[in-house]
């Protein structure tokens, strides 16, 4: 654990404070879930909580499913970093955070379909591959991360097949998020 250095008082009814600096290093917006954990040594640890991660198993069972169904490669990330991945080598892009312009995509919950004419979404930071299709995981009216489908070599755009299965593995992910 990283000490910050900043100390902060609770006030009369229990709230506590997390100073700006952290929330914008940690992505943590007005609204967003957190995950209290205590330990033996008297810490209390908050976790930015993750509907998409608490599903790990079901989106790469899924990516692998869609990768293989569409034959192009398939990313899903929380609000925050990538979740699952088929078609990519996973030390490539597991855990890495999620572009600033597909985290805007997400916040408008708009979807993304590559055109010959458009521009390009990069969908994850770090990683050179661009995205075919990317379409928001929405569940109970809160976004919880996207289903990203990666463009091949050849940079041949999606079919509106292609399109439908991304969109339906989006809409799936939604509904299993609502509990």
């Amino acid at each position: 654990m990283k000490a910050t250095g900043i100390v902060r008082r609770i006030d009369d009814l229990g709230r506590v404070v997390i100073p700006k600096e952290i929330r914008r290093t940690m992505r943590i917006r007005e609204g967003d879930p957190l995950e209290i954990y205590t330990d033996a040594d008297g810490e209390v640890i908050f976790k930015k909580y993750s509907p998409i991660g608490e599903l790990s198993a079901l989106t790469e069972q899924y990516a692998d499913v869609l990768f293989r169904g569409t034959g192009l490669p398939v990313v899903m990330t929380d609000r925050d970093q990538a979740v699952a991945c088929a078609g990519v080598p996973k030390k490539e892009v597991l855990d890495r955070r999620v572009s600033a312009a597909l985290e805007q995509l997400m916040e408008q919950r708009a979807q993304y379909i590559c055109r010959q004419d458009s521009e390009r979404l990069r969908p994850i930071d770090g990683m050179d591959r661009e995205a075919a299709a990317a379409f928001p995981i929405v569940g109970s009216g809160d976004v919880s991360g996207a289903v990203i489908l990666l463009l091949q070599e050849n940079g041949a755009c999606p079919t509106q097949t292609e399109i439908k299965l991304a969109q339906i593995a989006a809409s799936f992910l939604g509904k299993q998020t609502e509990g």
